[in-house]
């Protein structure tokens, strides 16, 4: 495992906005040790033998009977309890290296979805909520593959907004049971699973989780959804009409049901980031090999510059959703580690560590799906008419790419949360945020620095990270002070200092990377990695300065807007690099290996 220390981790939830962060302290994938790549190893023997050959049955055949079969076989291996602990049959593996494990089973379509699903909201609710004999009870065979879980929270009117679910809950006179009536919707695994986590509010008011078992009286399931992607996960709408529920599988605490659900999918938007990851690398790879054989004008089409700055961008993010992710996950790891060591119960310490870095888990929900989605649509057009045919493996990439925008929280909802997360913080003194952005506009009426960079290592682009943070606390200082607790209306200027937090986060986490690895002495690895976060950077620059510039033209006015406009410019100029010639070693390393090899 990575060696993370007990003591509190040096940078917190956000602060990479206002502090910055040693190299040295941050993970980095070049740094799985021999068990985590043995793992691996095994993970991607497992696709190959048991999942990609039978990608067509498990789409079109009987998903109650096929994915059942196959997570068994996953059971055996031990997949369906690698991070719950021994004492209840699992492998008690680490953060991290859970997460290692969900970006190497990103790649197995609806396998992905419905392992994901049991192992994450399926088993996790009950894992860190669940009283002792609830564990006892239900996680030895929910890891051995002996019970399938499923969780129950989205309604026909309540998707984004799950505290409006109307799925009720009714005391029994003598208090030894509750009566459940309601009808949720979007359920995977819901043709299968033995057991449920429903959320219903006790006496119509009160948000609660109930553990409900499918032989209970009163539980049925409609039929499977025709869905566009992800066809052989089982996806069905589950009905409780009158279901009697023993009052010992109540979940956490009444009323609080809202902890369990938010808390959860803190962890599953950063897994999605994960799966999605190990997705773009197949595909990266699959196009690569197809560019070299395909001939056009008598030569491959790898060949043309065209193509190389499609498999270059396509690299790009596929490295920057891999860096970032792994740092953020070994910061929720040693967090976790640290509340540990002060006292905090295991049940609480994973998701309060989670809790400590939501905005960054909402970030990468949003960068993971939609650097696959970009992945998978310039794949396509890699293929051309053979992408579009069934025959070959894009046309399903493409269709089960785009649920993942969609669910964990869509991803216009985890724009603004990652906003919302950091004025929280701001707002009870966890960060200061408000400090920060005064400086910034205090330089404002400074004349800018000219001149060329101090001849340090990176120093350009320390100086465009540093530059772009500036850039991130002038639109949301000036919008915060603005508008106020009106500012949650203002969506489409929370979303613009969203996309702009979001690129300031990964790219510094590439150039901490580009920088651990020099540090290291990995000379080759550095200065492809180099090459990816110079061109990160430069669009990064571009996209904040556009995404920075329509909430400023929205919230300012007369000379205020003038002045944050001549701010923003500054604080946006672009870096001066090649592009193209730094496009062009990307995809020539690309076509040499015949593989993503980064």
């Amino acid at each position: 495992m990575a060696n993370l220390t007990v003591q509190q981790p040096i940078t917190r939830g956000g602060a990479f906005l206002i502090q910055p962060t040693p190299a040295e302290s941050v993970f980095i994938p070049e740094e799985w040790n021999d068990e985590q790549r043995q793992l691996a190893q095994l993970c991607e023997e497992f696709l190959e033998k048991e999942i990609l050959p039978r990608l067509d049955e498990i789409d079109y055949g009987d998903p109650t009977k096929v994915m059942p079969e196959l997570l068994r076989k996953a059971a055996d291996l031990g997949f369906l309890g690698l991070t719950v602990p021994e004492e209840y049959g699992g492998l008690g593996q680490d953060f991290l290296t859970g997460m290692l494990f969900t970006e190497k089973m990103g790649p197995s379509h609806s396998f992905a979805v419905a392992l994901l699903a049991h192992t994450g909201i399926g088993t996790l609710p009950i894992l860190y909520f669940g009283t002792p004999e609830q564990k006892a009870k239900y996680l030895p065979k929910i890891v051995s593959g002996e019970l399938f879980a499923a969780y129950c929270l989205t309604e026909p009117g309540s998707g984004s907004d799950a505290l409006g679910a109307r799925t009720k809950a009714t005391p029994s006179a003598d208090g030894k049971s509750y009566h459940l009536t309601g009808q949720k919707m979007w359920i995977t695994n819901g043709g299968f699973a033995d057991l449920f986590t429903v959320f219903a509010k006790v006496n119509g008011e009160q948000f609660t989780a109930f553990l409900v078992e499918r032989n209970f009286p009163g539980v049925s399931v409609g039929a499977e959804e025709k869905k566009m992607g992800i066809k052989g996960s089982s996806t069905r709408q589950v009905f409780f009409q009158e279901t009697p529920v023993p009052a010992e599988n109540l979940l956490g605490e009444i009323g609080k049901g809202h902890v369990i659900a938010f808390n959860i999918l803190n962890i599953g938007r950063i897994k999605l980031a994960a799966a999605t990851t190990g997705s773009c690398k197949l595909l990266i790879t699959q196009s690569v090999r197809y560019a070299k054989e395909r001939h056009q004008f008598g030569q491959p089409i790898a060949s043309f510059g065209a193509i190389q700055h499609k498999l270059a961008d396509m690299a790009i993010y596929t490295w920057a959703c891999e860096t970032a992710t792994y740092r953020a996950s070994a910061d929720i790891q040693a967090y976790e580690n640290y509340l540990l060591s002060q006292g905090q119960p295991y049940e609480k310490a994973l998701l309060g560590a989670a809790q400590e870095y939501a905005a960054e888990c909402a970030m990468l929900k949003v960068f993971g799906s939609e650097a696959l989605d970009y992945v998978v649509d310039e794949a396509m057009q890699i293929h051309g008419g053979y992408g579009y045919s069934a025959e070959y493996p894009i046309e399903r990439a493409y269709r089960d790419s785009r649920i993942n925008r969609i669910y964990e929280g869509t991803n216009e909802i985890n724009r603004m949360l990652s906003v919302d997360y950091l004025l929280r913080k701001a707002m009870k003194g966890e960060l200061d945020l408000l400090s920060a952005a005064m400086k910034v506009q205090g330089e404002l009426i400074s004349l800018p620095e000219f001149g060329e960079s101090n001849g340090q290592p990176l120093a350009t682009e320390k100086k465009a990270l540093e530059n772009l943070k500036k850039a991130v606390l002038l639109v949301a200082g000036y919008s915060a002070q603005k508008y106020m607790q009106a500012l949650a209306k203002e969506q489409e200027v929370l979303m613009a200092i969203a996309d702009m937090l979001m690129d300031t986060y990964i790219g510094e986490s590439m150039l901490l990377r580009v920088e651990k690895l020099m540090q290291q002495g990995q000379t080759a690895a550095a200065q492809d990695a180099l090459a990816m976060t110079q061109v990160y950077l430069l669009e990064a620059q571009e996209r904040a300065a556009a995404a920075g510039r329509r909430a400023i033209l929205h919230a300012a006015e007369g000379d205020e807007r003038r002045m944050l406009l001549m701010g923003l410019k500054r604080f946006t100029k672009p870096i001066e690099i090649d592009a193209v010639a730094l496009r062009r070693q990307i995809a020539e390393r690309l076509i040499a290996e015949e593989k993503y090899c980064f």
